[in-house]
């Protein structure tokens, strides 16, 4: 007997329930993630500050936080921890979510997600066209920017340390590192 397998899609992503974990599809199957950690939170609260002061005072697009619907297919609804959309895509968004690749999606790694953000969403993001690609890792302090190219992502920058630093598609973002680690 042929075991068949189930292949969710966008309408059975929205029947998940609201019970405070991370839903998301990967092609056609489940994903589940717990709540994340506070110092993830940290980050991405660290992050969004940054970029969405640098992004609205230049009029350059949106930036949204988590939770926010990313559709890249019907069978592939993400939740990156913060999206980055252009003022060029700003079409993609709708009062559901975003439907296509943002310009950026950034994922902070917590112990739950590590696995999945540098495998098949890593995938998945280079698939469906999403040009920028950050991974911030809270444990390494590290944070990794990628640059879609044809066959798959290329590895930009992996910044460590102190000092200030930009990364695509930001050229004149000074990032300062030891801000984004800091409560």
């Amino acid at each position: 007997m042929a075991i068949e397998r189930v292949v969710l899609t966008y309408k059975d992503y929205l029947a998940m329930p609201d019970d405070g974990r991370r839903y998301e599809i990967l092609d056609g199957e489940v994903a589940v993630s717990a709540t994340p950690v506070t110092l993830h939170q940290l980050i991405v609260g660290n992050l969004y500050w940054v970029l969405r002061g640098h992004v609205h005072g230049r009029r350059l697009g949106q930036v949204y936080l988590s939770p926010i619907t990313v559709i890249l297919a019907n069978t592939t609804v993400v939740e990156p921890d913060l999206v980055y959309v252009d003022t060029g895509r700003a079409g993609l968004v709708t009062d559901r979510g975003i439907r296509g690749a943002p310009t950026l999606a950034i994922e902070v790694l917590s112990p739950s997600t590590a696995t999945s953000d540098r495998g098949p969403k890593f995938q998945l993001y280079a698939r469906h066209g999403v040009p920028y690609y950050w991974i911030a890792d809270t444990d390494a302090r590290v944070l990794e920017g990628y640059e879609l190219t044809t066959g798959g992502y290329r590895l930009v920058d992996r910044l460590q340390g102190e000092g200030q630093v930009a990364l695509p598609p930001f050229p004149d973002l000074a990032l300062v590192l030891d801000e984004l680690w800091r409560g």
